[in-house]
């Protein structure tokens, strides 16, 4: 639901579990009619998904915050025309301090827990991941779907209600609620606040499972149907996006996969991310601390487990419709995919203790300082050999990134640069 989130309020992604925030159009209920068909807490929970009603002003719903026309981030623009770095509350006045993440395929982060994971494409110091992994949020801090979906309502931040008590009486305002919410949870659903509300986060949830938010249907998955098959797609050898899928999956040359590869290449449903937990050094979102002052570094997964050892880390995104979702990293403090390309070439020199001679395109002048300048993830920034200040490596590796995009989100991509990377 709701993704305005202040550093001062404490409520802001292997299978079944999690959204992270809510969506991003204000759409209102009288936007989408009741659901017709079979009665089930999925589609229930569609409804509630869109119900601008469950927000103190009645004007934002998780549909805010996760546009489902955009690939379930906030598309909602600023002064400027721009895409916000982070998300308006309920009030028109709150603004957050992390980014909007999507909600696409956050039904697959595990619950969070800390352990291990075996990961593809590498070798030698991190071909293993011991530490944190899962969890919903940029911090993991909720466990699953319906834990994410009780949070947003109740924050002033965000949806702004003073308690469970009002969404509820919210809900019974609504006869159709009524008549689901009984036939699905039984008839003294009613009685308990803290179970109707429950359950309410539990119907959004089972949504949030749904193909809608997970169709695996892009380029790149259709580049694994069989031979013969009618959709089947196929990367041109000779073009920029296949050299960027073998960048990407490379072990010398990128080391990508490491931290962005769940099953074995080539398997069907892989969501390019492992769920893990890292400091890559980004730098502080100035421009949007100078709009919702708030001030001292963002600590990551530290404000959600209290271990020094822990301040920075953020839990590693899905790269599925990462062409089409930004502006990227936790606090939205890069609005180009290129960017962010040319910033892991920077972390990686910086990790090999070489200093970079190129600049942030977006900003003109060197890249700032690390926000949190301890814990960086080192052995995985450092690794690979290809240099992303090369373009046409960095372009090549955009190709293929664009070739994660859901079929329903390839009109937003650029149709010039689709041509040019021969998808």
């Amino acid at each position: 639901m709701s993704c305005a989130y202040p550093l001062r309020l404490l409520f802001y992604s292997a299978l079944m579990a999690g959204l992270s925030g809510c969506g991003g159009s204000s759409s209102s209920n009288s936007d989408h009619q009741p659901d017709t068909s079979p009665l089930s807490q999925a589609t229930l929970g569609k409804q509630l998904f869109f119900d601008t009603n469950l927000s103190a002003s009645r004007t934002q719903s998780c549909a805010s915050c996760h546009d489902p026309e955009h690939g379930f981030i906030d598309s909602r623009t600023g002064a400027d025309g721009l895409m916000r770095f982070a998300s308006l509350g309920d009030d028109e006045v709150s603004l957050g301090d992390r980014n909007a993440p999507t909600a696409a395929y956050a039904q697959f982060s595990p619950e969070f827990y800390q352990g291990q994971r075996q990961r593809f494409n590498t070798d030698g110091d991190f071909s293993t991941y011991q530490g944190y992994l899962g969890g919903q949020f940029h911090d993991g801090r909720a466990d699953d779907l319906a834990a994410q979906a009780g949070g947003p309502p109740l924050n002033p931040a965000e949806m702004n209600m003073p308690d469970k008590a009002a969404v509820v009486s919210r809900l019974l305002e609504n006869d159709d609620y009524q008549r689901q919410f009984t036939a699905l949870f039984g008839a003294d659903i009613w009685d308990d606040t803290d179970a109707a509300y429950a359950a309410m986060t539990q119907a959004i949830g089972e949504f949030e499972k749904s193909t809608e938010f997970a169709p695996f249907d892009s380029r790149y998955d259709r580049s694994l149907l069989p031979v013969g098959d009618a959709n089947r797609y196929t990367y041109h050898p000779a073009s920029k996006a296949a050299l960027g899928k073998a960048l990407f999956f490379s072990t010398e040359f990128t080391n990508c996969a490491a931290c962005h590869q769940l099953k074995p290449q080539g398997q069907r449903g892989e969501v390019f991310t492992g769920f893990e937990y890292h400091n890559l050094g980004v730098p502080e979102n100035t421009a949007l601390r100078a709009l919702n002052g708030a001030s001292g570094p963002d600590l990551g997964l530290q404000q959600h487990v209290d271990e020094t050892s822990l301040a920075g880390k953020f839990k590693t995104p899905t790269l599925r419709n990462v062409a089409v979702t930004g502006p990227y990293m936790h606090n939205g403090v890069f609005r180009q995919l290129d960017t962010v390309l040319l910033f892991y070439e920077h972390a990686r020199q910086r990790a090999n203790g070489k200093a970079t001679d190129f600049v942030n395109p977006e900003t003109g002048v060197a890249w700032r300082a690390p926000e949190v300048d301890r814990n960086l993830s080192n052995v995985e920034l450092g690794s690979g050999s290809k240099d992303l200040s090369d373009k046409q490596n960095r372009e090549a590796l955009e190709c293929f990134l664009m070739s994660l995009t859901d079929a329903r989100y390839e009109h937003l991509l650029d149709a010039t640069k689709v041509t040019e990377c021969g998808l």
